[in-house]
């Protein structure tokens, strides 16, 4: 049986309308042309690193042991920000030292990182305006090929967290915020399903978001008429608000950062 190709994901806020993803696959594909080269997405909105590492950790979480992660929003490129790479989750991961990461290592207990220092790996000419092509394709293209990762750079154990707002569960309420509105204005909140039935018990639910009052959780987006709101448990496994058949968020005319508020009753 052959040998399964190596699997390199893609995830920029680049877009598709100019050259640039094709160059980070034209660099890996010069380098290793049996990798195999998934894109998660280049809509990422420019510079968003929060919305970035969601839909990265999402994503990776259905990926193969040893798949290799390669993601660039680098608002920072060209600065005294560190490049990384690293192993954890049974995976790899590239990218700037921004936070963009920081979902992917948080938690993971066989966590190793190294600073990309090593210009053996990178491309010749390094732009200081695209080191998505010059620098984390070329290294997300060697470790496909096998090679270690401390031959990229010395370990360092302090990357760049993000300010990932965690919910507040207290006796009489849970304390929350949208964390990322997805294609079809569905705001995801940061209240993880599975600890909000713990805390729920055997009790129903009201939700206040805004101007919005629900009570008790859908099971699916159809369990409401068209044109009426709802919560339920996204496919991520957090807490979301919808809109039958129509983008709640624009509807509300809010996203990101909308507190979320929930009470027993």
């Amino acid at each position: 049986m052959a040998a399964p190709r190596p699997l390199i994901t893609l995830l920029t806020d680049f877009g598709t309308k100019d050259a640039y993803v094709a160059s980070l696959k034209g660099v890996i594909l010069g380098l290793n042309p049996a990798a195999e080269l998934v894109d998660l997405t280049h809509e990422v909105p420019p510079q968003d690193i929060r919305c970035g590492a969601f839909i990265l950790t999402e994503a990776a979480a259905y990926f193969p042991p040893g798949t290799i992660h390669l993601a660039v929003v680098d608002p920072g490129v060209g600065s005294g920000r560190r490049a990384l790479a690293a192993r954890g989750r049974g995976q790899y991961w590239v990218g700037p030292d921004n936070g963009l990461l920081h979902l992917a290592f948080v938690g993971a207990p066989d966590l190793s990182i190294v600073s990309l220092e090593n210009p053996a790996y990178f491309r010749p000419q390094v732009s200081p305006t695209f080191h998505g092509r010059d620098i984390f394709a070329p290294v997300a293209a060697h470790l496909s090929l096998g090679v270690n990762l401390d031959r990229f750079g010395p370990r360092i154990t302090d990357p760049v967290s993000l300010g990932w707002p965690e919910p507040e569960f207290n006796r009489e309420s849970v304390q929350g915020e949208i964390i990322h509105v997805d294609g079809f204005g569905n705001l995801v909140s940061n209240i993880p399903a599975g600890d909000l039935m713990a805390w729920l018990g055997e009790q129903s639910l009201e939700l206040k978001s805004g101007p919005l009052h629900l009570q008790g959780l859908a099971r699916t987006y159809a369990d409401r008429a068209p044109g009426e709101f709802l919560a339920l448990e996204g496919s991520h496994g957090f807490i979301e608000i919808a809109c039958t058949g129509d983008n709640a968020a624009r509807r509300l005319k809010d996203g990101v950062g909308l507190p979320v508020e929930i009470r027993k009753r």
